[in-house]
This record gives structure tokens, sequence and C-alpha cells, in this order.
């Protein structure tokens, strides 16, 4: 998956990278779980287009890592080295709790929409300073197990993280791409959206227990970002031809 494809969405939705991602996750989930509680039926291929999911709401919240550093994005090694920099050195990472909305939609763009709304409230507000701050001092004061204990009251970790803007090397090889991942986190689902050049990346980490077929979630992704871009072009159409999108 691009990350142009995810840029096109952008400028028509008004919208952040963050934005979109968060929104085809939710679309991804929503269509994984939809399948998963349609397993057993009669009719598996006539299920799956059909609303499986409980009537009762299900109840999803991920933790979504924010960059709180003075000055955000790479810091060039010479910048940081110099004296009364704002450029810090280790992670300054605040978290949000952010609900996750579970549901089968008629219009993809409503996924989006949704997660643009959630996210702009969450903007307005100092929780990524404050859980920064409480872990801290949590960690100081009670050790690691404390400072963890907002995350295990969530049901998975998201992030998305900016990567270089430009093709670089290393060791003299070209890097493709950048696959983050990390482990320890009390969660049986984490994904990471990390952009390199013109490419976003999306990567899962799963607990098979919970989750034994990683990869038709992501193919489930994939799905949802094809039909949220082919939304946006028909609105595009729609707004050429003088209607109303």
């Amino acid at each position: 998956m691009t990350y142009i494809k995810l840029g096109f969405g952008v400028q028509m939705c008004t919208c952040t990278i963050n934005d979109v991602a968060i929104g085809v996750t939710q679309a991804g989930l929503s269509r994984y779980l939809n399948r998963r509680y349609g397993e057993g039926r009669k009719d598996e291929g006539a299920s799956e287009k059909k609303n499986n999911l409980p009537k009762k709401k299900i109840r999803m919240r991920s933790t979504l890592l924010v960059n709180i550093r003075p000055s955000s994005g790479i810091q060039e090694l010479a910048d940081m080295m110099e004296k009364n920099t704002e450029a810090k050195w280790g992670n300054w990472i605040g978290f949000v709790i952010l609900p996750l909305t579970v549901g089968i939609r008629d219009d993809p763009l409503d996924y989006v929409r949704q997660a643009k709304a959630t996210i702009d409230r969450k903007k307005h507000s100092l929780e990524a300073l404050y859980s920064f701050s409480v872990a801290n001092l949590a960690l100081k004061l009670f050790g690691i197990k404390a400072a963890n204990t907002p995350l295990t009251r969530t049901t998975l970790s998201f992030s998305n993280l900016v990567g270089p803007k430009e093709e670089i090397g290393f060791y003299g090889h070209a890097l493709d791409f950048i696959a983050p991942s990390c482990y320890g986190h009390p969660h049986g689902l984490m994904i990471n959206f990390q952009s390199c050049v013109n490419k976003m990346t999306i990567v899962l980490s799963v607990d098979e227990n919970t989750i034994p077929d990683p990869q038709r979630l992501l193919d489930d992704f994939e799905a949802s970002l094809k039909l949220i871009k082919e939304a946006v072009y028909a609105k595009s159409l729609a707004q050429g031809r003088g209607g109303h999108a």
C-alpha cells in the first residue's frame, strides 16, 4: 500500500494521514469481526455480506501513541548536540485512549469522518501530556508494572509513525521500507502504520490465540482502504458534475 493512496483521501476529506489510517483500522476490524461472527453459519459466503455483528455494541479501545516533543519530526544529529536546543534525546511519547467503533457502514467514508471527529477532540485535550507525566512519575515511584497499568485496560495498541521523505540507505543498501514492531505489550493486537518515502507499511503484531489468521485481517485492511479510495473517487466525480456528496 502506498503513501500516495492515503494522500488522495486526505485531499478530498480535509483530514490528516492519521485520520485516514484510523478510519482504515476501524473499517478493517469491522470487516474482520463481521466475518468471524458469521463463521459456522449455513451459508458463510452470504453471511459475509450481511451484518453479523452482535446487537450489543462491541467496546474496543486503543492506546494511540503521541509524540509530545517541543520540536516534532526527525531531528538532525548536529541540532541535538547543540546547547539549549529544543531537540531532546530519548523517547517523549504520551498516549491517549482512543475508542474504536466497530460496525458496518453503507458509506466507507463514515469511518474516516468518525475517526477525524474523535481525533480532533483528543488534539484539543491535554491527555497525551498528562499520560506522559503520570507514567514517568509512576515508573519512578512504583516501577514498570504500575506505569503500564493504563495499557492493560485497553484492547489494542496503535501507532502511525512518519518515516524519511527521501530515499536513504544503510551501509550502501537502499532502504525500501520500514516495518517497526514491539514486544511486551499487554495486548493481543498491535497495529503500526509506518511511512517511508512514498510507501505506507502496515505491521500487525498479534497473539495467535486471539487472532489465528492475521493475514486475513491484513487483507481486510487492504480491502477497506480500496473501498475508501473508491468512495473518494465517486465523491470527486459527483462534485465535478455539480452534484452534492
